[in-house]
Order: C-alpha cells, then sequence, then structure tokens
C-alpha cells in the first residue's frame, strides 16, 4: 500500500506468520539432523552385525580329511535330490582337555582313544523350513568297513570322521553334506552359555546335563532312551538359542557366540560363506519346526557278549529314501 508520501511499503504480516515462517528451517534441520543421525545408527548396526558376522564364523574350527578319501565311486550314495543332511556327533574323549572347537588343546581323535556317543542326522529341507533330527543308537549293530559288524560307535573309534562317515552312509545310503563335532567338555560350555537348560522339569547346568544325557545302565530301553535324552537335550539348547533373551542381549549373544565358536568343529568343506547362509537360512526355525526321532529299531539283542540295538531294515529303508528325496515331511504325515 501507499503511505502519505507515496512511496509503496510491504504490507505488515501477523505476528504469528513471521514466527512459523522463522521455525520452518529450523525445524528441516533439527529432522534432517535426526534423519542423519539415524542412518549413521543403522550404517553403525548393520556394521557391528556383519563384523560379528564374519568375525564368528571364522573362528568356527576346521576338521581336515574328514570325508573318505579312498571309497570307490560306486560304494558312495548319490548326493540328495533336495536340502542338506548334517551328521551330528558327540564325542566321549576321554580327555579332561577340549579336542574340538577352537579352543581345543588335545586331538580330537587317535586310534582307540575315543568313541561318538551321540550320532544324528539332522535333514535341513530345501526350502529351510524346518529341521528332521534322526538320532543313530551308537549300539546299533552294523557293518564296519574293514572291520567287519560291530557297533556303531566303534568306527570313530577305528577311523576317526572318514570311518564313521563312510558306515553311515553306507548304512543308509544317504549322502552326508557337512559333519559337525562336538566333545563333552564343549557341550558342559554350550550349556552353561544358554543360562543352562529344563529337562523333565529340573533346571540344569553344564554338568548336571551332561550326567543326565550319558546316563544309560538305569534306564528301562538302555541306549534309546539315552538317545531320547540327548534330543530332549538338543531341543531345549536349540530354544534357548534363539530366545529373545539370548539373542537381543548383546552380553549374552557374545558369550553364547563365544561357546559355539570355542565348542564346536565341522568339516573343512563347509566354507565360511556357507555358514552365514546356513545362519540366513534358519532364521525363522524355531524349535516347534523341528522334528526328533530314532532310526527305527527293529529289537534289542546281545551279540558276543555285547548289548546292541537291531535296526529295521524295512522301515529304515523307506526314512532313508525319504531323506534321499527331500520328502521327509510327506512320508512322517503317512501312518
Amino acid at each position: 500500500m501507499n503511505d502519505s508520501t507515496g512511496v509503496e511499503t510491504e504490507q505488515a504480516q501477523p505476528a504469528h506468520q513471521a514466527q512459523t515462517s522463522r521455525r520452518r528451517p529450523r525445524g528441516r534441520r533439527v529432522l534432517m539432523g535426526a534423519l542423519a543421525l539415524l542412518a549413521a545408527g543403522a550404517l553403525l548396526a548393520a556394521g557391528a552385525a556383519w563384523w560379528a558376522y564374519e568375525h564368528y564364523t571364522g573362528r568356527v574350527d576346521r576338521i581336515p580329511g574328514a570325508f573318505p578319501s579312498h571309497v570307490p565311486e560306486k560304494d558312495q550314495p548319490a548326493p540328495g535330490k533336495g536340502g542338506e543332511t548334517y551328521l551330528l556327533v558327540g564325542l566321549d574323549a576321554r580327555s579332561d582337555l577340549p579336542t574340538t572347537g577352537s579352543s581345543a588343546k588335545a586331538p580330537q581323535w587317535k586310534p582307540g582313544a575315543q568313541r561318538s556317543d551321540t550320532m544324528m542326522l539332522v535333514h535341513l529341507p530345501e526350502d529351510r523350513s524346518a529341521a528332521y533330527v534322526v538320532s543313530l543308537p551308537r549300539d546299533s549293530w552294523v557293518p564296519v568297513p574293514g572291520h567287519g559288524d560291530a557297533k556303531l560307535n566303534a568306527a570313530f573309534s577305528w577311523g576317526g570322521p572318514p570311518l564313521l562317515i563312510d558306515t553311515v552312509q553306507r548304512l543308509t545310503d544317504v549322502r552326508v553334506d557337512h559333519l559337525a563335532v562336538i566333545d563333552w567338555s564343549g557341550f558342559k560350555r554350550l550349556t552353561d552359555a544358554v543360562g543352562g537348560v529344563t529337562l523333565e522339569g529340573r533346571e540344569m547346568n553344564g554338568e548336571q546335563a551332561l550326567t543326565y544325557v550319558r546316563e544309560r545302565k538305569n534306564l528301562p530301553r538302555g541306549d534309546l532312551d539315552r538317545t531320547r535324552r540327548q534330543q530332549f537335550f538338543l531341543k531345549a539348547v536349540a530354544a534357548k538359542t534363539i530366545s529373545p533373551a539370548n539373542l537381543s542381549n548383546p552380553l549374552k549373544a557374545k558369550r553364547l557366540l563365544d561357546a559355539v565358536t570355542s565348542t564346536i568343529s565341522v568339516d573343512d568343506r563347509l566354507a565360511d560363506s556357507d555358514l552365514r547362509d546356513l545362519m540366513w537360512d534358519l532364521r525363522n526355525v524355531r524349535t516347534s519346526d523341528m522334528t526328533f526321532m530314532n532310526a527305527p529299531v527293529g529289537g534289542l539283542d546281545t551279540v558276543k557278549g555285547q548289548s546292541v540295538v537291531l535296526l529295521d531294515k524295512d522301515k529304515g529303508d523307506r526314512l532313508w529314501e525319504a531323506m534321499r528325496n527331500d520328502t521327509l515331511a510327506e512320508h512322517l504325515r503317512k501312518p
């Protein structure tokens, strides 16, 4: 408008409009600053997660020459038609020093010095939606290549991982893709790292849980009940491992990862990238997605003065075929 001198002047703004216009640039600066901080925080968190991912998978101990190298191709099973199968082995190393994992201070295997007390075939289907765990009783009376019929756990004692893998593959005609081994010392440390486990209504630390899973003589079905106890333990540890209380607490997660990498050894065919892919693929699997079972048993007997488990060949053949074909879910639905 014009004043009395005829000069055009700017009309004054209401006070609240002037304040709003002054606040907007500052508000935008604060918002952009907050977003920048959030982005930086996300990058730092992602960087820390990736470092942990790389750091811990790189620390896992490898077993050289774990697979049989002198078995003719005709005597080896064909690769599975889907998924992967792991042989999980628990050792009675009879040593006060760790024999498995990055903290190992004694040989993992010496002829006649160690036996495999726990043997489980763990099948992960192609879609990684579940896990199927089949226990192989240590007292199973089976052909051991080069040694005739014997208890299954003798294979590791006589020939270490290669002979045990060869024995299991010939028994089941299932190709073992990878091997994971833990001794009793590592078993105790892993149990304590997850804060103990609850088994049959009792809270147990590592020493107590070890006594629980090794019990056999006072159980009604001996080795068969023992494998059930081992399965209960594995499920309890898995539940604790993937619980929010452990995974969301940085200190607990670090302690757990330290325990896992310092106690478990895997075959040298399992690369760090394979481990990272496996961890990512199984991120949504829960204990409710895990199925535990024993290899089909036909009965118990005494052979050469030894209590042995006789496997049911017909039922076993059907189970192993389903594992080879990655159709275990369908197989277990059948009556």
